[in-house]
């Protein structure tokens, strides 16, 4: 690698890395907004026009705010849980292309920090790692409360890994590569969500587990363990974990808009290559909304239906989604997929019916 491509990857990095950090603050502000509409109230509304000063307020208070490191606590692992947990999060993104190349400064420069050929295998990989800031973060507090939500985000993540998983095979079996670019490519006809609605769905959910979000936020479960795996953290340190859960957000939504609904794929985006970055914007957005809307309506699922859900619901249906797959493409019947997926999800929707019937009649 020569200097001038050393120097491009460095500034595209740091370009990102600020990028994700702004969203990740006013993503609260968003997150705020959304669910006082939602709750029929105002939100953040004093802290500069329209309350959009709000993050900066928060950033201000959080790194005025005592740190406090329990003195029984195992110090060294307790400051480095932290940061294992955002460093993922920031770096799960590498891969993702946020537009076709562009022409500045008289060089061809790529959208695409790192396009590797692995790069489903990449994001796999690096979104397993932060399930260990989460439980390093419970053992080393030395709390009952905070070592019981570590473990509970290990079987979690267990439990719903598997099916995350299984969901992107079936998208590297239609883009018939592991390479992100190339599945950006093959859903120039058509985007995968429409071949694969409840592939679409499960991987979506089984983010939603990874993230730690509601209904899924069973490991700092304020009811039962008066907030779980951060309960000894303060200042800078909470704020680290803060910024993980809403960073994870923005780089999951970034993911799920490039596997399923075609990345920064648009109109004119051939013509006007700087439309890229915008479209995947804009999916990010919605898919966010969605995030914040599930947030907003759901309850928090008692923790032994979580495992079971994940466990009895939704393995055997992202194993069925993988085989239909693969079977639509080795019959060249691509079309055959949704209508078969579908039916595999009506199943999975009926035994959750008819589950929840019988632990209603057995009361």
């Amino acid at each position: 690698m020569d200097s001038a491509m050393f120097w491009e990857a460095v500034i595209k990095s740091l370009v990102l890395i600020l990028a994700l950090l702004t969203g990740f603050a006013y993503l609260t502000y968003y997150e705020r907004r959304v669910l006082a509409r939602f709750q029929s109230r105002l939100g953040p509304d004093r802290a500069g026009p329209e309350g959009l000063l709000q993050p900066v307020a928060d950033a201000v208070k959080l790194i005025f705010n005592e740190e406090v490191i329990p003195a029984q606590a195992y110090k060294a692992v307790f400051i480095l849980a932290p940061i294992i947990t955002m460093v993922p999060a920031l770096a799960i993104v590498a891969v993702i292309p946020w537009g076709d190349s562009v022409v500045m400064f008289g060089r061809e420069i790529s959208l695409t920090i790192a396009d590797v050929n692995v790069g489903a295998l990449y994001i796999m990989s690096v979104a397993s790692i932060a399930v260990y800031g989460v439980v390093l973060a419970g053992w080393s507090s030395n709390n009952k409360y905070a070592m019981m939500g570590g473990l509970r985000s290990t079987a979690q993540m267990i439990s719903y890994e598997l099916a995350l998983g299984l969901s992107f095979v079936a998208v590297v079996l239609l883009a018939n590569s592991m390479q992100i670019s190339q599945m950006i490519e093959a859903q120039k006809g058509i985007w995968f969500f429409f071949i694969q609605p409840v592939g679409t769905i499960v991987f979506m959910i089984a983010t939603l587990a990874e993230l730690n979000r509601a209904p899924f936020d069973m490991p700092e479960a304020e009811q039962e363990l008066s907030s779980g795996f951060n309960i000894e953290y303060s200042g800078m340190k909470f704020a680290l974990f803060y910024m993980a859960e809403y960073t994870k957000m923005v780089s999951i939504s970034s993911i799920v808009a490039t596997l399923f609904f075609g990345g920064y794929l648009g109109p004119g985006v051939e013509r006007f290559p700087w439309l890229g970055p915008l479209y995947l914007f804009i999916k990010i957005l919605i898919l966010l909304f969605g995030m914040i809307w599930i947030r907003a309506s759901w309850p928090r699922i008692r923790y032994d239906r979580l495992m079971a859900f994940g466990w009895k619901i939704l393995l055997p249906l992202a194993l069925a989604i993988v085989f239909i797959t693969a079977l639509g493409i080795l019959l060249n019947m691509l079309w055959l997929i949704p209508i078969l997926s579908l039916g595999a999800g009506a199943v999975a929707v009926q035994a959750i019916n008819l589950s929840l019937r019988r632990k209603a009649y057995a009361r």
